[in-house]
């Protein structure tokens, strides 16, 4: 996740307040150099960090703990506040009929972010399309066609034309039909002034309600120039942070977003157009803080859950609920598992099992998650209808045959249908239930107790 580092270091700073029960001018002020530290190391800006620290140590001192409070856990309040208010509401992006104008440098991922935010807009109701205007970069049209295709939403471009500005023009007349419609500009390597003339041509003619600020999570101090810039020529109404699954300190971000006092709109990773969320402040630095979001992780599940749905009609959720668990709807589930997007981004979700919890596991931990359900989904795909319908008849010769044929050994047969055991005592504390608590399992099933977190971990490791 984008600023995971920073998060680390924040929550170690914290850590060293660990039971005290009151605070004093020493405590207060090591405390805030260790998250100046932290901040700087993150890649915000200088200025920036000694107004968010200035706060964090003036309510620190003055503000009276309520009773029973910890001095961590007053500390932790301030800074989850004084950081949700840094990085602003989720108010950049409502849901209604809007343009969006994209603006940012080559490479930042604007053309991948129109498709992404086009996709999101109609998982929401409403009709999205992209409007491509990028005539400098070689293949741009190309991309975003494809991108668009994969989003499934409306596209207009014209690999032909060579003026960006009539391009917007006649796409905006071309969609007229659509609710949402996306502009994606044209970057340069650097801020030139033909970059800046042209985009501010386009923001004439296409008269947009909001522009966004695209960002590399990997920007750096680099951002307050762009961020000022872009202000200056077009406004900027929302930032969105991309490629948030590299190693990116992300702290630009913060900088941009405070330069242009905007705030954030959607954060970006993968490569596939559902790997975008809408930002949503507090639940993301409350995921940063190690406190967990919950909020995101049943959005997650229930579009995972529906996904899942459309792609096998045979198959609706709650008839686990009614009848046996078969390895068919292990396999159903761990598929929903995978489509909620990487396993360390789901665990930050999960509150305890986030932040501190994360910090302590192996560098590999999660390769190795992923690598255990590819090769249960193996196991499966070796087995026989009838062994996938009722997994009591796999004896020892069978287990024999399905490692053969699955290319793994028989000790990884047992454990997965071990874990099938487990999570069918699960569902079966859930037969009875109404409607709603389908989610509810899943939840269970992804923190343990039989279910999906026991298997990644094999009931050996920490999940």
């Amino acid at each position: 996740m984008v600023l995971d580092d920073l998060g680390t270091s924040l929550r170690s700073s914290l850590d060293k307040l660990q039971g005290k029960t009151r605070l004093d001018e020493d405590d207060v002020e090591e405390i805030v150099k260790e998250i100046q530290r932290s901040l700087l190391s993150a890649d915000v800006d200088v200025s920036l960090v000694m107004e968010l620290s200035d706060s964090i140590e003036t309510r620190a001192l003055e503000e009276e703990p309520p009773g029973g409070t910890t001095a961590r856990d007053h500390v932790l309040k301030i800074v989850y506040e004084e950081m949700v208010a840094l990085v602003g509401d989720s108010t950049a992006l409502p849901l209604e009929p809007q343009t969006i104008l994209l603006a940012g440098l080559q490479g930042s991922g604007k053309t991948t972010s129109a498709a992404k935010m086009a996709w999101w807009f109609s998982t929401k109701g409403l009709r999205p399309a992209v409007i491509q205007t990028d005539t400098f970069r070689p293949g741009a049209y190309d991309q975003a066609e494809q991108m668009a295709d994969r989003a499934e939403v409306d596209f207009y471009g014209d690999p032909d034309a060579d003026d960006p500005v009539e391009i917007a023009r006649e796409g905006m007349e071309a969609t007229a039909d659509a609710d949402v419609r996306i502009v994606d500009t044209a970057g340069r390597h650097a801020l030139e002034d033909d970059l800046i003339a042209e985009i501010e041509e386009i923001d004439e003619a296409v008269d947009p309600d909001r522009s966004l600020l695209v960002l590399d999570a990997a920007i750096g101090q680099g951002a307050k120039e762009q961020a000022r810039q872009f202000e200056e020529s077009i406004g900027i109404d929302g930032v969105v942070i991309t490629k948030l699954d590299g190693t990116a300190k992300g702290g630009g971000a913060l900088t941009a977003v405070n330069e242009t006092g905007s705030s954030i709109a959607f954060l970006g990773s993968g490569e596939t157009v559902q790997d975008i969320e809408r930002f949503e402040p507090s639940g993301f630095i409350s995921r940063l803080l190690g406190m967990g979001d919950l909020k995101q992780l049943s959005e997650r599940v229930e579009r995972a859950m529906q996904e899942a749905g459309e792609e096998d009609d045979d198959w609706d959720p709650e008839d686990m609920l009614q009848g046996e668990f078969t390895l068919k709807d292990m396999k159903r589930q761990m598929d929903a598992m995978n489509r909620m997007g990487p396993l360390d981004q789901v665990m930050d979700m999960i509150p305890g099992m986030g932040g501190g919890m994360m910090d302590q596991l192996p560098d590999d931990a999660m390769d190795v998650t992923q690598d255990r359900m590819r090769k249960f989904e193996r196991i499966m795909d070796s087995m026989t209808e009838e062994e996938l319908e009722n997994p009591r008849v796999v004896g020892q010769e069978r287990t024999r045959r399905i490692a053969r044929g699955s290319g793994t050994d028989e000790e990884t047969v047992q454990q997965l249908l071990e874990q099938h055991s487990m999570m069918e005592r699960t569902i079966q504390q859930f037969q009875g239930m109404g409607e709603g608590d389908m989610q509810r399992m899943m939840k269970k099933m992804g923190g343990g107790g039989g279910g999906l977190g026991d298997m990644m971990g094999g009931g050996k490791g920490p999940f």
